[in-house]
Formats: structure tokens, sequence, C-alpha cells
């Protein structure tokens, strides 16, 4: 079988570096191995409250910045989860045989239902399926995840294998793919927490959207360890292996090159380093964001020829789906 790649990010609130070393880059270069889908997963953001009209502006911002990190559409297919109404379907039918213990164990779950309590919503307690569905409907056979999502994609591989054993054979099991550094980028106000767009402050982040002046001042504040030795060991000095994490995957250049060339400077001239890598890094990036922002009509087509193309796949698989499991009538 004809290997494909699946993966999508929240529209919500800005992109960071965080995204884009951990997904983005990833995307950009797994597209020229296997034929990918990438999707705005818009359904999976309103688990939580979104205001409408930002969220709309959020998925453009998304889909913009897709293709401004280099997804090709003429390689990759680009489109928003709700304009394809199967992955809302299937994750229905996706969770009626997961159980619930399983989705009880779900990590990210745990996590934020502790944070908001009884107004936690059914949807995020059943995210996995519908994360299940999004994966499941284009035969995908490896996901690009960070660490954080490696859980759900075994529940993935779980629920596939369960409905084909039910029902016949159905659906492909997907591999994960993760990279081995920088899969997870931590906060520059906190080492201890993944870079977050929820985060309550915005130096917690870089967004690929940030102005020169605005990456340098978040750089420069940037949280660091005791001592001033500019050295990768993310146990003792979590704060500045994180730093050199970014410097590396701004730069290309390997941790142990990175030591050499700062031993002795101390951490002051690192940073203004990084921060000038990041600006030199994403400033094209922003750039072209803007430029898709600018041309909506451009962006509009592409989002349109993306849909279309997973609409049709999505229901050619739905088709089986529903007549392996009886549905509706001949």
């Amino acid at each position: 079988m004809k290997a494909l790649c699946f993966s999508g990010i929240q529209p919500t609130n800005v992109i960071h570096i965080g995204n884009y070393i951990g997904a983005l880059k990833q995307w950009s270069d797994l597209q020229h191995r296997y034929p990918c889908y990438f999707c705005v997963v818009d359904l999976h953001a309103v688990t939580v409250t979104q205001d409408p009209k930002l969220l709309r502006e959020n998925i453009l911002n998304t889909a913009a910045t897709y293709l401004a990190v280099g997804i090709d559409p003429k390689r990759s297919r680009l489109f928003i989860q709700s304009e394809v109404k199967e992955h809302a379907e299937l994750g229905w039918l996706l969770g009626t045989i997961v159980k619930i213990a399983e989705l009880q164990r779900m990590t990210q779950f745990k996590d934020k239902s502790k944070k908001r309590g009884e107004s936690v919503g059914v949807g995020l307690f059943t995210y996995p399926a519908l994360m299940a569905a999004d994966i499941l409907l284009y035969d995908t056979t490896v996901v690009p995840v960070g660490e954080d999502q490696m859980q759900h994609v075994e529940l993935t591989r779980t629920i596939a294998r369960r409905f084909n054993q039910q029902f016949g054979d159905t659906f492909v099991v997907p591999e994960s793919l993760i990279q081995t550094t920088g899969a997870r980028i931590m906060g520059l106000d906190d080492p201890t927490e993944k870079m977050s767009k929820s985060a309550r402050s915005p130096m917690n982040y870089i967004a690929l959207t940030d102005d020169d002046d605005t990456v340098r001042k978040k750089v420069m504040r940037a949280v660091t360890d005791s001592g001033d030795d500019v050295s990768y060991d993310p146990k003792k000095k979590p704060a500045i292996s994180n730093l050199l994490t970014i410097y590396h995957h701004m730069t290309g250049t390997h941790l142990k090159d990175t030591e050499k060339k700062f031993s002795g400077k101390g951490y002051g001239d690192f940073k203004k380093a990084l921060a000038e890598a990041v600006i030199e890094h994403i400033a094209p990036v922003r750039r072209k964001i803007a430029e898709y922002r600018k041309d909506p009509q451009q962006l509009m087509k592409l989002l349109d020829e993306g849909r279309d193309a997973a609409c049709e796949a999505a229901e050619k698989k739905m088709n089986l789906v529903r007549d392996r499991m009886g549905l509706g009538r001949r």
C-alpha cells in the first residue's frame, strides 16, 4: 500500500516557533517523501469556547501559515476540517467502539479536566475519537506528532484494529513519526512547560508573525539557568538547553558545534546570536503570511481545491465504513 501522511494544527491564537519546529518544518520536508493531507483542525478547536469571528480569522491565518512555511498545494492537500463532513461522521461512529476507560486514560484530557473541573465539555473527552477519524479517513500510514500526541496515535491504532476485527479489513493501522530533537519546545518563560499558544503571557512563545524587535525582546528576556556556561544538558540546564535546541533548528548547526562556538562567551552573547538567527529564519515566513492574507482569493482557491480532493477521498472511505457497519440502505 502507498504510504500517506496526515497531520493538522488547531486554529487557536498564534502559531509559534514551537509549532513550527515540532510540526510545520517537519511537514515541509515530509511532503517530498509522501502524499500528504494537512488539515486546519477547527472542529478540535471548539472543544473549548471560541469567539466565532476570531476563530474564522485564525482558520485563514493558519492556512496561510501552512503555505508560508512551504506546504506546496501541488504536492499536498490543504483543507479545513469542518468543510469535510465525513470527519464528524466517522468521529461519531468510532466513538461507538472506543471504550470509556481508554478515553479516561488520555493524559491531555486528565490534565485539562483538572484545570477546568465541571466546566469541561464532552467534546474534550471524545477528542481522541475525532482525531482517529481524521487519520483513518485517508488511509494514513504515518502521522508526524509531538510526544504529547503519541498516546492519541496509539489509541487510533487500537481503534483501527478493533474496527477491522469487528467489521472486516477497513482501516490502515498508522504509525507515529516523531523527530528526536525539538519535538517538544518549552516556554521561554518556563522551561518546565511546553511552549503554548494558550499561554497567559506572550513572553512564553515567539510567534511566526512577531516583528524583529519583538523577537529580540522575547529572546533576551528568556529564562536561563544558574551559571553562564552555554551547554546542552536538559536535566541540569533545561532553560539553556531549550534555547540551544531552538538555535539548532533555526541554523542547522549541531548542538556540539554551538557549544564550542559559545564556549566562554556566556548567555548574553548566545542570546543575541539566537535572536538574530530566529529573525533571519522566520522573517520570510512572516512576509509570506502577510502576502497570502492580502490576497484572499488565491488562498480561498487553494482551500477549495484541497477541500474537494479531501471530500472525494473521505466520501469513498465513508461509503465503505457505512456498508461494513450496515448503516442506511444499499
